[in-house]
């Protein structure tokens, strides 16, 4: 039975090469680095990290590089933004891309604004924004307009120079985010063939609706489906997202493609030592359901407890494997 692969996300929390060596002691077995967040020059330090805690571990773990491509975000903030439930601003108060604003002056009042993977929501009455379900907006989180298509290019000039950078970086695979249909990845295929990136995997992020109807068509252009449950549950009522989950999974399975799943697998452990036991219940399941790669993010980049995440992860799905023994 082939092992499941264990991927962490690369930041701040697990910047010392000490912590990155506990984590690979754990049996993690790669890394997933945010280029929504920082270049692959600016993690040039944080890179060098981690492949000095490799060598010194004597491994060869992956790098996962995970794209800009057609995703929204805010843009930079001068501090974190307090937005308060019942707050009113003006739309032009936060720093939306431009395609956004665009569609915000044709949108209806009603109009829901998700940001940051769905922790806050907004709606728009007018040209004004009232909070629904405050909390605290950092720059460059997540925006999501559900029942609204933005037209956006699949790589940005940015994703297109990292590609040509990958495989200097040590790059072995690219997440390429929000994938619409075949043609995205076969755009992304070949500016990575162009920039000898031959060898670099290529995975499909499924994380809105279009994405949704076109998964048969995506998985002959891909080495991965990712089931990305973060936007994924914002293209979706959240209560809908296990059977949208339970279905990527089961057509993956019947094409005979891998697939992976992410997203608060252990989002508790951002804060403390410990998860819940729903999220253990989750790994179990996910590994149960056909998975073969699962991946934490802000619990290791930006949380308080990476080596305890990671090894609470290790052991939950190696026990996950030895039950389908």
């Amino acid at each position: 039975m082939k092992h499941v692969r264990i991927y962490g996300t690369l930041g701040p929390a697990c910047r010392d090469p000490e912590i990155l060596k506990q984590m690979l002691a754990e049996g993690m077995t790669g890394m997933r680095l945010n280029l929504s967040h920082a270049t692959l020059k600016e993690a040039s330090g944080l890179l060098e990290a981690y492949h000095s805690a490799a060598d010194a571990c004597g491994v060869r773990p992956e790098l996962l590089i995970d794209m800009q491509g057609p995703e929204l975000r805010i843009g930079a903030l001068d501090a974190p933004l307090p937005l308060n439930d019942g707050d009113v601003l003006d739309a032009d108060a936060l720093p939306f891309p431009e395609n956004v604003r665009d569609a915000l002056k044709s949108a209806a009042s009603g109009q829901e604004i998700l940001l940051d993977d769905g922790k806050i929501l907004l709606v728009t009455d007018g040209s004004r924004l009232c909070v629904v379900r405050g909390g605290v907006l950092l720059s460059r989180k997540s925006v999501a307009l559900p029942g609204i298509a933005i037209p956006s290019p699949a790589l940005t000039d940015a994703d297109r120079a990292h590609i040509r950078m990958a495989k200097e970086y040590g790059v072995t695979a690219v997440m390429q985010p929000f994938v619409r249909d075949k043609e995205d990845l076969i755009e992304v295929r070949s500016e990575l063939d162009r920039s000898g990136g031959n060898e670099i995997r290529l995975l499909a992020k499924v994380e809105n609706k279009t994405g949704i109807a076109h998964l048969n068509e995506l998985i002959p252009f891909c080495d991965e489906i990712v089931i990305a449950r973060g936007d994924l549950g914002n293209a979706v009522p959240l209560w809908e997202l296990p059977a949208v989950q339970k279905r990527i999974a089961a057509v993956c399975r019947e094409a005979g493609r891998e697939f992976m799943v992410v997203t608060q697998m252990l989002d508790s452990m951002t804060h403390r030592p410990v998860p819940t036991r729903a999220e253990v219940s989750d790994i179990f399941n996910a590994v149960l359901d056909g998975a073969s790669s699962v991946m934490l993010t802000g619990e290791t980049a930006s949380g308080d407890y990476p080596v305890q995440a990671i090894r609470y992860l290790v052991k939950t799905v190696r026990e996950a494997e030895t039950y389908l023994l």
